[in-house]
């Protein structure tokens, strides 16, 4: 039998990602997500509805997350749904919750703001128009550009 486990969701986030790192320095960045859904009820008047969605980052990507992103970003976020089971130790209840293990994000822009341009007018090194996964790294000394008359013939392409 086939199966899939795949969510795709953009919204912004509800709270400044929390980053831990485990015993074995694998970083886990979580995180809460906002996602709107607009839709008309049967007399026809313009309704709102949200839908609050916890999220886990592991690795290179959670500190990603942590390092770019606050409360407010909006963002693309690929994942699969996990649920996790246990049972609470006051009452002894079993308890659940559906989350999403990120497996890709992609950062939309500043809240408020132009999707491809910071909020202070300012850039801090984030393409943010660029189609990939994750942003460039921001620069930590300005370095002068290379010379554009200068070839390098050691190049193997």
């Amino acid at each position: 039998m086939a199966s899939l486990n795949k969510v795709f969701l953009i919204g912004n986030l509800t709270r400044d990602p929390e980053l831990r790192v485990t015993p074995k320095g694998t970083a886990i960045c979580q995180f809460g997500l906002a996602v709107n859904r607009q839709y008309k009820d049967e007399s026809g008047a313009t309704r709102d509805e949200t839908t609050f969605v916890d999220i886990e980052a592991w690795g290179k990507q959670g500190e990603l997350v942590s390092k770019y992103l606050t409360k407010g970003s909006p963002c693309f976020v690929e994942g699969r749904l996990r649920l996790d089971q246990w049972e609470d130790k006051t009452s002894g209840q079993k308890r659940n919750r559906l989350k999403i293990v990120l497996d890709n994000v992609q950062f939309l822009g500043r809240p408020g703001g132009n999707a491809g341009a910071p909020a202070s007018g300012a850039s801090d090194g984030i393409d943010q128009t660029a189609p990939s996964h994750v942003p460039a790294p921001r620069p930590s000394a300005a370095k002068p550009a290379p010379a554009a008359d200068h070839v390098d013939e050691d190049v193997p392409f």
